[in-house]
């Protein structure tokens, strides 16, 4: 039933479908259906306590009209909707006011949800996830323990942003200009135990299957990037001090290692501490402490000004026995390759400028090309000199001094390796090959991807489900719990005694938080989890997972032993690593989504959010997607078959919306003022969804009037239907032709999401409209087919309003029921062009003309047009240009 507005009143037409779709869940995704399937899903949205901002309605209406289209083409829809809902926000929240979390994130969700059921979105609210649900994140510790069973989880030392003053772990967000966020205090880097994720195990399966999917390019280099996948060499220095073992690094330039003239090792670096001089302590323990309140964004900067120490060691160049001094420096990273390098300042910018910065040598061994005076053949060199460099030669070339002149005289038995003359490609070979032949190095492939820490010092996150114990009694256990732990122990050393980590048998799971007394971390670096004593210090059963606070007597049965739980929890990633396919089975009870269910719906076949998640969490969750797919839960091997990112809506102003600004758009307001149908379109017609656009409130007014246009070609100032319409009248050839274009535009652009073209071509086909005296029923109900995915409550309320929502049954059936209307090819086809007239190259006329019109005729034609005669006349046509509909042009003289 409709509302009967006289006037298109969208504050009381849009709760009431609103309600009528909720009542009817006209969204519900069907159980076992034979109709084909489409999986459409948004990056579900982390609750913040701001609510939606503009952002995220651009890209939910792009997919529900998506969503709403598919259903009309006679597919079954998934469509779900969820909450990423464990964070810092909500924490910090905790530790101002006391209050738990979690209740802090239900009233973030409801109001969520209140603004998305504003907006009309159809999705399937059966299916809504949050992922601090323990239904919901006792699946997500269910992977983790796969990931852990299979060698992938491992524990160790990482650095973290620690504040002395609060005696607190901070996030990299609560950190600003090497202070804490809150305070001011100075923070620095400090090691403490963490989860980390073998992600490096899958890196080259990560970057080779990027090809299988349909994602932006921009997307797939910047996960390339992240990769980060070189070919090179492992290559052994030896140190002065030769029980420090060889030095280790990596290059993907072996064919400079001639070039070298230092080294530097990360500040983290093991050996810094035993390699470096009792002269130069004093320098590289200052150095390390100002390192230390550094983050890696800021170490690795080009366009920072170079630091470093000289460590007073050496090392010794294995290919031409040459003195390396050891410098200690932050822009080398202990996370990516040894944390070492070898310097080659002529072939690397960073290294140039450090050289230049400390005086140190560089020394040319790649030059672009032959100079004269110099005759390079392989095996054979004659010197001569090149100029100083003024920057780095980072590009390709051939082998120069390498060794260097002369080097048969000094080294007669001919043993060094040989690069000069040599192509760089060649070169690189040649140097890996020797250094393996001297069990001096090894070709290798370096990934610049690291693994993945995975574990914070924090409450609000799920906790890890594993136990710590001893020795002694993780070895009672092993054999009995096999088929549960990796083939080696994960384990940590504290004050000398070794802890060793044990699972929780899965049907133990969830591990619920427990309720804490404060949520202020512990002051030693763990979360506060580590003051609950009760729930930390257990008698713990290996075999069900069961456990009695410490405090109490040990349980009767060999299967208790004394245990301690583990007070690090998960990052908020873990949650959204595997979402997707809880929503294809949210309340099965015994796996994270049955087979039958995860064969049906497999993975979203159109995935869409903001390019900032390009990295980050499709990484992480393809990774995740790759363990299950080994394991043999799912069925693909890749998560996102489908990418699409939207772009940034801008202010008024062109710049970023920030409430500093002032100028942030409220969904809320424009929903008061404009109506949802409006801003749904507008949203959508404002530019191509992937671009950056900036938001205009003169825009949006159009698009207004453009609905309240639908409306009175519906509805007459009365209420009643606009008599133009005619359950009677045949269309003019004219309309007819253009409503069926308009099917098969508006359907070609859903398919392709050039969703601002759609709605220009259904504006013109209501300008078409208008300029009718009358209109047929059928097309009119025709045309609110189509704007439906985009603006449903003013179609379904002219659905209604026209009669075609009387079921037979007396209930009311919904627009979103019926199919998508169906274009005939043959009326897309034209009869007539339009044949433009020149004369010497003028424009002079035009005509409708057959397709096809032969050249004869169309200068026939010409000739008779009043517009045209009047410049052949007396002429003498010499030539004739033709482009059959499209221009003849007739060249007289």
């Amino acid at each position: 039933m409709s509302t009967q507005c006289k006037e298109y009143n969208f504050l009381e037409i849009e709760p009431h479908w609103q309600s009528f779709w909720e009542e009817n869940q006209s969204s519900r995704a069907e159980q076992n259906s034979s109709k084909p399937k489409y999986y459409v899903l948004d990056m579900f949205p982390y609750p913040s306590g701001a609510g939606l901002h503009i952002g995220h309605p651009e890209g939910y209406t792009a997919t529900d009209i998506v969503a709403r289209y598919k259903r009309a083409k006679g597919f079954n829809v998934l469509h779900p909707i969820g909450w990423d809902a464990f964070g810092l926000p909500a924490e910090q929240h905790a530790v101002k006011t006391g209050t738990h979390p979690a209740s802090n994130t239900q009233n973030n969700i409801a109001n969520f949800k209140r603004q998305i059921k504003a907006l009309g979105f159809s999705y399937d609210w059966q299916r809504e996830i949050d992922t601090t649900d323990p239904k919901y994140f006792r699946w997500t510790q269910w992977i983790f323990l796969q990931l852990f069973q299979r060698g992938l989880a491992y524990v160790d030392e990482r650095p973290v942003w620690w504040c002395p003053e609060l005696r607190t772990v901070l996030a990299n967000e609560e950190v600003v200009d090497g202070k804490s966020e809150v305070g001011g205090f100075p923070v620095e880097r400090k090691n403490l135990r963490q989860w980390v994720l073998r992600i490096t195990a899958y890196a080259e399966r990560l970057l080779a299957d990027l090809k299988d999917v349909d994602w932006p390019d921009s997307t797939k280099r910047m996960q390339e990037a992240w990769i980060g996948r070189s070919e090179g060499a492992e290559v052994l220095f030896k140190l002065e001090n030769e029980a420090l073992g060889p030095l280790k690094i990596f290059t993907t330039r072996p064919d400079t290692l001639f070039g070298c003239t230092y080294m530097v090792l990360a500040p983290e670096h093991p050996l810094v501490d035993a390699l470096t001089t009792p002269a130069q302590k004093s320098a590289v323990e200052d150095y390390r402490k100002k390192s230390a309140g550094k983050s890696d964004l800021e170490r690795t900067d080009l366009a920072k000004d170079k630091s470093g120490v000289f460590s007073g060691a050496f090392a010794i160049n294995p290919i031409n026995g040459a003195r390396v001094p050891i410098w200690i420096a932050d822009y080398v990273l202990m996370g990516y390759g040894t944390g070492a390098i070898m310097a080659v300042p002529a072939h690397d910018e960073r290294d140039f400028e450090f050289a230049k910065r400390f005086e140190l040598p560089i020394k040319q061994v790649v030059i672009s090309a032959k100079p004269k005076s110099i005759e390079i053949s392989p095996g054979k060199f004659v010197g001569g000199a090149i100029g100083p460099l003024k920057e780095a030669f980072c590009e390709e070339g051939i082998a120069f001094e390498s060794p260097e002149s002369g080097w048969k005289k000094t080294d007669p038995s001919g043993e060094r390796c040989d690069l000069n003359g040599l192509p760089t490609q060649e070169a690189k070979k040649k140097t890996s090959d020797w250094l393996e032949a001297k069990g001096l190095g090894k070709k290798t492939i370096n990934y610049k991807l690291r693994d993945w820490l995975f574990s914070r010092q924090r409450y609000w996150g799920e906790p890890f489900p594993i136990v710590w114990v001893s020795e002694a009694d993780y070895r009672r256990v092993e054999k009995a719990r096999a088929g549960s732990l990796p083939s080696a122990p994960v384990t940590f050393v504290s004050d000398g005694i070794t802890h060793y980590a044990l699972p929780l048998p899965a049907g133990a799971l969830p591990l619920a938080l427990p309720d804490v007394q404060s949520y202020l971390p512990s002051g030693n670096g763990e979360s506060p989890l580590a003051n609950e004593t009760a729930w930390l210090e257990i008698w713990f059963d290996v075999e069900t997972g069961a456990a009695v606070p410490a405090s109490q007597p040990r349980p009767a049965g060999d299967a208790w032993v004394r245990a301690r739980r583990e007070t690090n929890t998960m990052p908020q990633w873990a949650g959204s690593c595997w979402y997707y396919l809880r929503f294809t089975d949210p309340t099965n009870a015994s796996a994270f989504a049955s087979p039958e269910a995860l064969k049906y719906w497999g993975v979203p076949d159109l995935y869409v959010g903001g390019a900032e998640h390009a990295v980050l969490h499709l990484l992480y969750a393809r990774f995740w997607h790759k363990v299950l797919f080994d394991l043999g839960v799912v069925p693909q091997c890749e998560p996102f078959t489908k990418l699409f990112h939207q772009g940034i809506i801008l202010g008024e102003d062109g710049e970023k919306m920030s409430k500093s600004r002032g100028n942030v758009v409220s969904p809320d307001t424009i929903i008061a003022s404009h109506g949802t149908d409006t801003l749904r379109l507008y949203l959508m017609f404002l530019g191509p969804l992937e671009a950056m656009k900036p938001w205009s409130m003169q825009q949006i007014e159009g698009v207004h009037r453009f609905l309240h246009k639908v409306w009175r070609n519906c509805i007459a100032v009365d209420g009643a239907v606009n008599p133009k319409i005619s359950a009677t009248h045949a269309d003019s050839e004219e309309l007819t032709k253009l409503l069926h274009k308009t099917i098969s535009r508006v359907g070609e652009n859903i398919e392709t999401l050039r969703l601002n073209t759609a709605i220009s071509t259904m504006m013109e086909f209501v300008n078409a409209m208008q300029s009718e005296s009358l209109v047929s029923r059928a097309t009119m109900l025709t045309f609110l087919q189509l704007l439906a995915p985009f603006s449903p409550h003013i179609a379904e309320e002219l659905w209604a309003r026209l009669g075609a929502a009387e079921a037979s049954d007396g209930k009311t059936s919904s627009i979103q029921g019926t199919p998508w209307p169906r274009f005939d090819s043959a009326k897309l086809t034209a009869t007539e062009v339009k044949l433009v007239f020149q004369v010497n190259g003028k424009h002079r006329g035009d005509q409708l003309v057959p397709v096809g019109l032969a050249q004869e005729a169309a200068v026939q034609l010409a000739r008779a047009n009043s517009k045209v005669a009047p410049h052949l006349e007396g002429k003498t046509l010499t030539r004739v240009i033709y482009v059959p509909g499209k221009i003849l042009n007739l060249v007289v003289t």
